[in-house]
């Protein structure tokens, strides 16, 4: 999928939108080392990058136990819907790694 497809796929706002990253097992599980989608909330963003795998049950699963940042800021224990992402900001998707 080319990366202008996969924005009209997240919206028409997606040119001045988040680029969302993957490291570790979510780069695997997307395929690809970022998307990008709409700006909105933690939790829109978080939406429409699993909208952009919809038939990837690991990809979904992955992003479920990752921690995240915003602009390099951890979001730790705040509500995904509750955390604004301004266009032209970073998340970066971080699985588990083993020892910590």
């Amino acid at each position: 999928m080319s990366q202008n497809s996969r924005m009209s796929v997240a919206g028409a706002d997606a040119v001045q939108g988040v680029v969302v990253r993957y490291w570790a097992s979510a780069r695997a599980a997307a395929g690809r080392s970022s998307d990008q989608v709409a700006a909105g909330t933690l939790a829109d963003v978080l939406a429409r990058a699993r909208d952009l795998h919809p038939d990837d049950d690991r990809f979904a699963r992955v992003v479920s136990v990752c921690s995240v940042l915003v602009d390099q800021t951890p979001v730790g224990h705040s509500r995904h819907t509750e955390v604004r992402v301004a266009a032209g900001s970073v998340v970066e998707l971080l699985p588990p790694f083993a020892g910590g």
